[in-house]
């Protein structure tokens, strides 16, 4: 008989035995392979750690910024050239590059607002044709879908709002799109914590996940969308919800998004984003 597979509950010593434990599992020790570690064969994965920061759609072609175009076109290359994310872009009322970089306290960038009442920082990945796989590859609601992002806030989280997900456009406002999962907080709501937000054919559904926005306070958002077409929540390794069976074949596109909602400047640390789903659906 062959035995199934996971950990035994006691490893210590002798040959593996039943009762056996199935993941997931997480390691409190390091843990050192010999042998082949590698991911599911079966899936295609996108990472991205941005090491080149975003920038307006309108800079990707040259990779210059605004105020280098002129020596750009005289193939002058000056000490003030900006090389743009290629895969990534920047959108938002006021967003402008000049107003955020890589954090110098924790790994990922560091997103600023601009000085005004509902200013926004969007991370989203170019919407070109044939730019980047992160919109040339479909992540389709019938693909198995699992989204994730690391995220950061920072000393002052009110009065903000902040969206994360898989979405058509890259609006927070909920009744824009008819199909979408994804993470939103906002202050002008009077969100308790972090919620949940799908909609599918036009309904729109709102789930507390219990979970506290607090300031300066690491967050693991992931999303899983099953065979069933169903979307799993996660906070921080931790199931929250699971949505009913959403749309078929609906393509969606991961958006990150900060906004003010006041006088006062917003900031967010975006650590990473990751895609991946099956090879063929």
């Amino acid at each position: 008989m062959t035995a199934p597979d996971g950990f035994r509950t006691m490893p210590e010593g002798g040959a593996a035995a039943p009762p056996f434990t199935r993941g997931p599992y997480s390691f409190s020790e390091d843990i050192t392979f010999n042998g082949n570690l590698r991911k599911s064969p079966g899936r295609y994965y996108l990472e991205e750690y941005f090491q080149k920061v975003p920038n307006a759609n309108a800079v990707i072609g040259t990779g210059y910024s605004d105020a280098d175009a002129t020596a750009a076109a005289n193939l002058v290359i000056t000490t003030a050239r900006v090389v743009a994310n290629k895969d990534f872009e920047l959108l938002g009322t006021h967003a402008d590059i000049a107003d955020f970089s890589w954090s110098t306290t924790c790994g990922g960038l560091l997103l600023e607002t601009g000085s005004a009442d509902n200013d926004q920082v969007i991370i989203l990945p170019h919407l070109d044709t044939a730019q980047t796989a992160w919109t040339g590859v479909l992540w389709g609601t019938e693909n198995q879908v699992i989204w994730e992002t690391t995220i950061r806030t920072t000393a002052v989280i009110t009065p903000v709002l902040i969206w994360a997900g898989l979405k058509l456009t890259n609006t927070p406002v909920i009744a824009t799109d008819a199909d979408q999962v994804f993470f939103r907080f906002s202050t002008d709501d009077t969100d308790a914590g972090w919620v949940c937000e799908s909609s599918i054919g036009g309904t729109d559904t709102a789930t507390a996940s219990g979970v506290t926005v607090a300031i300066n306070t690491t967050y693991n958002f992931r999303i899983e969308i099953d065979s069933d077409r169903k979307a799993s929540f996660y906070i921080n390794d931790v199931f929250i919800y699971r949505t009913t069976a959403l749309t078929n074949d609906i393509n969606l596109i991961p958006y990150i998004g900060l906004q003010q909602l006041g006088s006062g400047d917003s900031s967010l640390i975006l650590v990473n984003e990751k895609i991946s789903r099956i090879i063929f659906e």
